[in-house]
């Protein structure tokens, strides 16, 4: 079963990054000059208000679009392309409703013409985000957080090294929204990748992640880079958490909110 699991996590260095986009022929910048390391096998939030330019950099990250300056490097080597070693979760599980669970999380084996050969990392996959029994089930008979465990499991497939979370749990309800972020440090602990989530919840950055990046609005630059030294599980009403809660909305603007 071991070698079914996503391969182990790599290093991510963002280096100077800059980026703009053309609207209307005039230059929208969206990063400036950011720079961290994640390194391999952590778990990393990136936290700021919406539109700051999170999401663009998890897509640079992808490999999706190309840094307007600076490089991002994945265990050194540049990124320039998409690669199934790193692997995009989105809001939206966007699954295929004339699909099963099982053929929706097969997706990537037949694309990359694999599904003969390694059609076995189909049931480990569904294993491990605990869908066992609901392979034979259509989207439309899933509520939210099963849909969203098999866009997980769709990913996880591709046994990557990376798992790029843009707001993956942002349309579900608050209850179940609480147990997938349990679930999302499971499935992180389990595979040894390396998992980089983009969040405006600040609650939601720090019970999950070791490391919390805060953006500034845009054109987002790092204002802080907070470390949750809180061991796993985690409470939410522990002190720890209230008090980088508190530093985080600080660093945010936030302060009077608290």
């Amino acid at each position: 079963m071991k070698e079914d699991l996503p391969g182990a996590g790599r290093e991510i260095s963002i280096e100077a990054v800059s980026h703009r986009f053309d609207l209307e022929g005039a230059p929208l910048p969206v990063l400036d000059d950011v720079s961290f390391t994640i390194e391999p096998g952590s778990f990393v939030a990136l936290l700021g208000p919406s539109g700051c330019g999170k999401s663009t950099l998890l897509r640079l990250i992808a490999g999706l679009d190309h840094p307007a300056s600076g490089a991002i490097r994945v265990d050194g080597a540049q990124v320039g392309a998409p690669d199934p070693s790193r692997i995009l979760v989105f809001q939206d599980p966007t699954l295929f409703p004339w699909r099963t669970v099982r053929a929706n999380v097969a997706l990537g084996l037949e694309a990359q013409g694999t599904l003969k050969t390694e059609g076995h990392r189909i049931d480990a996959a569904i294993n491990l985000v605990g869908l066992q029994g609901f392979d034979k089930a259509y989207p439309h008979q899933l509520s939210g957080g099963m849909a969203q465990r098999v866009a997980l499991a769709r990913a996880l497939v591709n046994r990557p090294n990376v798992l790029l979370l843009d707001e993956p749990l942002g349309k579900l309800d608050s209850l179940t929204r609480l147990a997938m972020q349990t679930e999302l440090v499971r499935l992180w602990q389990q595979s040894g990748l390396t998992a980089v989530l983009v969040t405006h919840d600040v609650e939601e950055a720090l019970y999950l992640a070791q490391r919390v990046i805060v953006f500034g609005p845009r054109p987002a630059q790092v204002v802080a880079d907070l470390t949750v030294d809180l061991p796993y599980p985690r409470h939410r009403g522990h002190p720890r958490i209230a008090e980088l809660r508190h530093e985080a909305l600080r660093h945010l603007g936030l302060e009077a909110s608290w």
